[in-house]
Parts: structure tokens; sequence; C-alpha cells
């Protein structure tokens, strides 16, 4: 690379940020960084959540900013919200690749093929989700064993938050049926950054559980800590296995074998709650 001409590198950079933000309408929104060498989960590291904001002037929210994610979803701040409406999801099935980032393992749609949701009216499409274990978000101060988020960006320019996650927490038990068909990538590219296509995979196969959920303004929780996500935590958990929970920390970096983020500060923000039995009550 170091010998090509300058359009040439260019047309690189651009095809990197292309491919991260999965739609080239969406190629200014900042989402989580791919180089997991610059940052870590342990406690007391310097690269550690305590100091990811001071590690780059890009991360600066990390630690000054007032709306960061995960929080606790405790019940006493909840407030019901009829008027939400259910989440319209619209998923279908596409090519897929899998990959060890290092700091979790990641599941890649091709290009605003996998479908999308629709929030307020606006369409968010889905690029990857990501495990973290244990659960990132906690309800009520209790964590949980797993916590997946399918990220979604919009490619709409005059959408002010551009990217919606939906988080689904899990408890142990029964093995989760969408984890258990990649376990046998994941478990071949333990301990190093790798990748595997995985052929067409479908989203529509990661159960949602019911209807209710939880919806607040967050973060991304990993740097550079962008502000404005709309986050949709589903109020079913599922379930996941020990043996699923426990290959998902032995293919990652030792420093990421338990990577949440510690729970961040609520501020001002509102907890909304979306109960369809609710809505019609009050019909």
């Amino acid at each position: 690379m170091k010998n090509q001409s300058k359009p040439i590198l260019f047309s690189a950079f651009s095809l990197f940020l292309l491919l991260a933000l999965g739609s080239a309408a969406a190629a200014s929104i900042p989402v989580e960084t791919e180089d997991e060498r610059e940052f870590d989960y342990i406690p007391g590291s310097e690269k550690g959540p305590m100091h990811w904001g001071e590690l780059r002037k890009d991360w600066e929210a990390c630690k000054k900013g007032e709306m960061q994610s995960p929080i606790d979803l405790s019940s006493q701040r909840v407030k019901v919200m009829p008027k939400l409406g259910e989440i319209e999801r619209s998923y279908k099935p596409s090519n897929a690749t899998l990959m060890n980032r290092g700091h979790d393992i990641s599941l890649q749609w091709d290009t605003g093929n996998a479908g999308s949701i629709k929030i307020n009216g606006t369409e968010y499409f889905l690029q990857q989700c990501h495990w973290h274990s244990p659960s990132e978000h906690t309800i009520n101060g209790r964590r949980y064993a797993l916590e997946l988020h399918m990220v979604h960006v919009s490619t709409d320019p005059n959408v002010k938050n551009n990217i919606a996650v939906v988080g689904l927490l899990y408890k142990t038990g029964v093995p989760d049926a969408f984890l258990s068909k990649l376990m046998g990538s994941v478990w071949s590219m333990i301990d190093k950054e790798d990748e595997r296509k995985m052929g067409i995979i479908d989203p529509r196969e990661i159960k949602m559980g019911g209807k209710n959920y939880l919806r607040y303004m967050g973060s991304l929780t990993v740097p550079p800590c962008t502000e404005g996500v709309i986050w949709i935590i589903n109020k079913k958990m599922g379930t996941v296995s020990k043996d699923q929970i426990k290959l998902l920390r032995e293919a990652v970096h030792d420093y990421a074998e338990n990577n949440a983020r510690p729970v961040q500060q609520l501020n001002r923000r509102e907890i909304h709650f979306y109960q369809p039995n609710e809505a019609a009550k009050r019909n």
C-alpha cells in the first residue's frame, strides 16, 4: 500500500468507512472502533473503561458525556408510554461474516441487505450484532449472563439520531438456538482476530420474545461512546447455556473475557416502557 498513489489510498480509506457503517449514505456516522488494541476492560488498567475518555481526543464522550450507556433499568425510573407503539421489524436473510474483533464476537451482514426496523417512521438498517458477557445493562441492579446488541443505522441525512441498538438480555438455561449455529465457527477463531464467511444468515432467527420493550437515549458502549443512540431493550429475556457463555469468553482476548462496560449515570434521562396490554386498556 505504501507504493500506491494518493487517489488509490483515498479510495481504500473510503471503502473502509463504507464497510464499517454498512452504507455510503451513513458514512459520516461514528460507530464502534474496530481497533481493539487501543482499549480494554481490565479494572484498574490504564486502558480500562475509567480511562477510555482520556486515551483519544475523539473519545472524550466516554468521560464527559451525560447520556452514556449502559444504565441500570430501575423499575422506579420507568414511565409507561403506550403511544410509543410496537417496533416494526422487517428483517431478511443475507450473507454474513462472523468476526472475532478481539474485544467481542460480531456477526456482520452485507451492506443494507438484512432488513431494518422502523422507529417513529424512520427506517434503521441492520448492520451487525455482537455479544457482551455479562450483560452491560442491569435491571434493578442485577446483571445477567449475556447481552446481544443488534446495531442499526439510518441512511436519512435529515435524521438527528442515526443509530438504534436493540438489546436482548439472557439468563443461563437452555442453549440459544441462534448462537448454537455459530458456535463451531466461534471455536475455530479462539484467541485470534479472524473472520469466517457464514453464507446466508437470517436475523429473524434471533428470538425477540414479547412485544414489550424499554427505550431510552444513550450512547455506544465502546469507544468512541458516541451519544444520541436510541436504545431498545427487549423486556423478555432469552436463555443461553453456560457452555455458550464460556466459549464466547474464551474466543476473545483475555482482557475482554468480561466485556461489559460499568453502568453509567442516568442523569436527567427518562426510561420509557411500551406495553401493548396497557395501551389496550387506555383505548
